[in-house]
């Protein structure tokens, strides 16, 4: 740990990054009864905190090393910090981006006089290219996370968090993707203030330091989400577990809806829209005071970057109010009668209605799709439930349903016509013009399709639910095919959201 300190207390970060303000949160404080801090990483030159140990690191290089230049792999926070590093050091850049890199990280970068190669469709195909361009080319690696010299580099953070604020601090919530960040935070916290609890946050889906504690042993995840993509990381840095197993406290795994609530904490305190993975630890610090119930403690949340695209903010909008609790997502079977519509809407009262999917399909029953704002508390829609059960209504709950928010919310009243003897599988395909024509032709005339629903949110990659008329045999052969592709996918012929509003009879693939 004393080297870390030491490092940290010498990082070269200082030409290129700004000490950034640590901003009192007054709308989030009330709400949590805490007093909140926001640490504005968001404001860097390149909105991300990843300036900092891709500074330090090329700072240090030897005069030889510098000469012939760096090279890193990246979708875009780490790029645009190497990128402004090598343009204040003079030092030539390379950089390797996955081909799903939107235009304005690539944009950014170019700008800095980077040199950039599109490759592959993820973080891992730019990784293993870069690594072949640096035996090729003699260029030194600068490593996102795994590296000392960038952990100290990030280290500064903590450094500065202790300086503005010498009063009590009771817990730091870090953001973590492959781990850099929480290291150099928790090697100076634990050092300087051992009794500040440093708490990391990670995506549900992409709990990489969550399963390696667990593990005892870093693991690599099969798959991980991408909504978060600054912290889409599979596997966590090999020096960055070494240190977080020894000073992090405690991991907090927050789902998508909760970081888009916390994107809409943060715009309301502070007027700026946080990139999802730089809402992380906002959306852990509310779920850690409603799982322990603190009350008039200092918490302090990294805000790690701001390099968001324009056009995700519908989607984050859309799911924003069921990550706050404020949102109840019900399938209601309604008897097909009339007054029946009439006696739903007196039992829910003057709640509002956020939205009303219906189409006639059965002559006996209805099945509506309903979304009813909720006061934020859970046993609010307990109730609910329980109200509408009393007075005979079916439902089914479907606010934590995926496939309902991702594509059903969107399409009800597409109902089968009959027994399709259908199987319907939601996958995710890299997102890139012409992307959907290559998925298509990619299938092949073999199969029949039955259902299609498509929704590009301005993320790298798109999400599909797909029906197929095949047989079972056809099945295992659809989805080797998925596995060829190197697609994720999950059966869905069973998930009550397509039975419901979509599906038909029992299907072979369930």
């Amino acid at each position: 740990m004393h080297n870390y300190i030491e490092k940290i207390l010498r990082a070269k970060v200082y030409d290129v990054a700004e000490e950034t303000p640590l901003d009192f949160a007054p709308t989030l404080s009330e709400r949590l009864e805490n007093r909140v801090y926001l640490k504005r990483e968001d404001l860097q030159p390149v909105f991300s905190f990843k300036l900092r140990g891709a500074y330090n690191k090329m700072a240090s290089l030897t005069a030889d090393q510098a000469a012939h230049g760096v090279i890193a792999a990246s979708a875009g926070n780490h790029a645009q910090g190497v990128a402004l590093a090598a343009k204040k050091l003079g030092i030539k850049a390379l950089i390797v981006m996955p081909k799903t890199t939107p235009e304005i990280k690539v944009k950014s970068v170019k700008a800095r006089g980077a040199k950039i190669v599109l490759h592959g469709d993820s973080y891992d195909d730019a990784f293993a290219h870069a690594m072949e361009l640096v035996k090729e080319k003699g260029m030194t690696f600068i490593h996102p996370y795994d590296d000392p010299d960038v952990i100290a580099g990030q280290g500064t953070v903590a450094m500065e968090i202790l300086r503005q604020h010498n009063a009590d601090i009771h817990a730091i919530f870090v953001p973590v993707g492959g781990g850099g960040l929480v290291a150099g935070i928790a090697a100076y916290v634990k050092f300087v203030r051992p009794e500040i609890k440093v708490i990391a946050v990670e995506p549900d889906d992409a709990d990489c330091l969550n399963q390696a504690l667990k593990a005892k042993q870093r693991v690599e995840l099969p798959q991980v989400g991408l909504f978060a993509d600054g912290v889409a990381v599979k596997k966590i840095g090999e020096e960055p577990f070494r240190i977080a197993s020894q000073y992090v406290d405690q991991v907090i795994t927050v789902s998508t809806d909760e970081i888009c609530a916390a994107i809409k904490d943060i715009f309301d305190d502070t007027r700026s829209v946080a990139e999802p993975a730089g809402a992380l630890a906002v959306a852990g610090l509310k779920k850690y005071v409603e799982q322990n119930g603190v009350t008039q403690q200092t918490l302090v949340a990294i805000d790690s970057g701001a390099n968001i695209n324009f056009d995700r903010l519908r989607y984050v909008a859309e799911r924003t109010l069921v990550g706050e609790h404020r949102e109840i997502l019900l399938a209601v079977a309604i008897p097909e009668a009339p007054g029946s519509f009439l006696k739903f809407c007196k039992t829910l009262g003057k709640r509002g209605i956020t939205e009303f999917n219906y189409r006639y399909f059965d002559s006996q029953m209805a099945q509506v799709f309903v979304g009813i704002t909720s006061s934020g508390v859970e046993a609010d829609r307990q109730q609910l439930i329980e109200q509408l059960l009393n007075e005979g209504f079916a439902v089914t709950d479907m606010t934590g349903n995926e496939l309902a928010k991702d594509h059903i919310r969107h399409m009800v009243g597409g109902h089968a016509p009959g027994n399709l003897n259908e199987s319907v599988y939601s996958l995710q395909f890299p997102e890139r013009p012409g992307a959907l024509l290559k998925f298509l032709m990619s299938l092949g005339s073999q199969w029949n399709i039955s259902l299609f629903h498509y929704r590009n949110h301005g993320a790298a990659f798109g999400k599909v639910l797909i029906g197929l008329q095949i047989t079972e045999a056809d099945c295992r052969t659809f989805e080797h095919g998925l596995d060829t592709l190197n697609l994720a996918y999950q059966r869905e012929t069973g998930n009550p959201a397509y039975r419901l509003f979509a599906g038909g009879a029992a299907t072979p693939c369930g």
